[in-house]
């Protein structure tokens, strides 16, 4: 029942959302995986094993989760997850294979070159998904056959390798995805060393936009963050598998909630909605939410939400010229209380 409650918020507030939303923003989603501590009890480590280094066996269950946000609203789509460790382990691979059906048709798959794989690129053609995913140097090379240059712009069959078809058996014998291979040199913000970036998109767009779409992959970063610190799902707390996926769903359709009133607050202002504070919004929304509960009528609840959503349009992210100086840092010397290893 969570599982599906969290299915439908997601499905009807993209429906609502989108429909807002500027027309030249392309429906596209961010995928990254991370990983989730569990805490320690049998059931848990029986579903979800513990790792292991050289140092011994870990204490905290690992959970690897894949999640998928919408570019433009920022909303997520309740995420796919399974042991990290264990003969039952999956891969980030593995779980974009089994959430690429559940993304709106036609969407738009941005990742980064850890989805830059033979088997993202076909299931997403298999689902009528383009995609657009960075590539390393050497499948850049292998796919092109030529000197890797900037500005470069050439369309591409890409095949399975070898190791392609021993990873997945099932493919078919004819399996390739037709697309094109993209090179720029680009400067990173921090002023780095140029580099040449490489990308694959099955995408009809102009280069110039290609590489725009994949700038704001840096966005599912802070939805990251803002998931694992702002609402603590770093650090799970439930103690048995069906209670660890209510707990992840659950959190997922309160983010899903307070980025809804961020594109409310948006269509009213004419500010994307990630230039709002989520944090912010999420405070304002705690403080106001009892109130609309104990409003006597609608008109009471309708004067306590537009006052919530006076105060939502505040809560805008600052406008930064430039890049704020980081602080120096030192090294603090040990103790001597103990040796030192």
């Amino acid at each position: 029942m969570v599982e599906q409650a969290s299915n439908r918020i997601f499905t009807e507030l993209m429906a609502e959302m989108t429909a807002g939303s500027p027309a030249s923003a392309p429906r596209a989603f961010l995928l990254d995986g991370s990983t989730v501590r569990l805490p320690h009890t049998p059931a848990l480590c029986q579903s979800y094993p513990l790792g292991s280094n050289q140092h011994g066996e870990a204490h905290f269950p690992l959970l690897r989760v894949l999640v998928a946000h919408d570019v433009y609203t920022g909303l997520a789509m309740p995420p796919e997850f399974g042991p990290m460790h264990g003969p039952r382990a999956v891969s980030e691979q593995q779980l974009l294979e089994s959430a690429i059906g559940r993304l709106p048709g036609g969407s738009v798959i941005i990742g980064d070159a850890n989805f830059g794989v033979f088997s993202v690129a076909h299931a997403g053609a298999q689902s009528d998904r383009p995609v657009l995913l960075r590539l390393t140097a050497i499948r850049a090379q292998h796919l092109l056959g030529a000197c890797l240059r900037d500005g470069l712009d050439r369309r591409v069959v890409w095949r399975p390798s070898r190791w392609d078809r021993k990873s997945h058996p099932g493919l078919p014998a004819d399996a390739c995805v037709r697309g094109r291979v993209l090179v720029r040199r680009v400067q990173p913000d921090n002023g780095a060393t140029p580099f040449l970036l490489y990308l694959f998109t099955t995408l009809a767009t102009t280069s110039d936009e290609a590489f725009d779409l994949y700038g704001k992959r840096w966005s599912i970063e802070t939805d990251l963050r803002t998931l694992k610190t702002t609402l603590r799902l770093e650090q799970l707390t439930c103690c048995t598998p069906d209670m660890v996926a209510k707990e992840i769903n659950m959190g997922i359709a309160a983010y899903n909630l307070v980025r809804a009133l961020t594109c409310l607050a948006s269509q009213q202002s004419d500010i994307p909605p990630r230039g709002y504070s989520f944090t912010a919004v999420r405070r304002i929304v705690e403080v106001f939410t009892p109130e609309l509960a104990a409003a006597p009528n609608a008109q009471a609840a309708k004067r306590v939400f537009d006052q919530m959503m006076h105060y939502i349009q505040q809560a805008k992210l600052p406008h930064r010229t430039r890049k704020r100086p980081s602080y120096p840092r030192r090294v603090l010397k040990p103790q001597k209380t103990y040796p030192r290893k």
